[in-house]
């Protein structure tokens, strides 16, 4: 159940991607990277593998939210900032991301800690 919190983020960046190309293409380019990158998490979080899974995953989403204030503030290389705070998309992604980043965060917190696992059955 874990894996598909990393994965809804990367599927709002992969459904936006062609959008963002045509605004800035290396803007679509890094939201197939998400894409491609939450993915590759998923399966680290699947498998429970602390050491690459839950760090991507945590760089996955932390970046995201990173760039998402960064565009609405002092804006993005070649792009004007955007005032589209509570644009519908945006605010759910940012809400999924803030729930994986304490998931993991919390996850990650302590090395003896063990990994919420993951039903096989998910």
């Amino acid at each position: 159940m874990l894996h598909t919190v990393i994965q809804l983020t990367g599927l709002i960046h992969w459904v936006e991607a062609p959008d963002n190309l045509t605004e800035a293409p290396y803007k679509g380019v890094l939201f197939v990277m998400n894409g491609v990158a939450a993915i590759v998490a998923a399966i680290g979080i699947y498998r429970n593998e602390r050491t690459w899974g839950w760090l991507l995953g945590l760089f996955i989403a932390g970046s995201a939210l990173a760039a998402y204030v960064m565009s609405r503030t002092i804006g993005l290389p070649g792009l004007e900032v955007d005032a589209a705070w509570f644009e519908p998309i945006g605010i759910l992604s940012v809400l999924i991301e803030v729930a994986f980043v304490g998931v993991a965060a919390w996850a990650l917190r302590s090395p003896e800690r063990e990994l919420p696992q993951i039903s096989k059955a998910s």
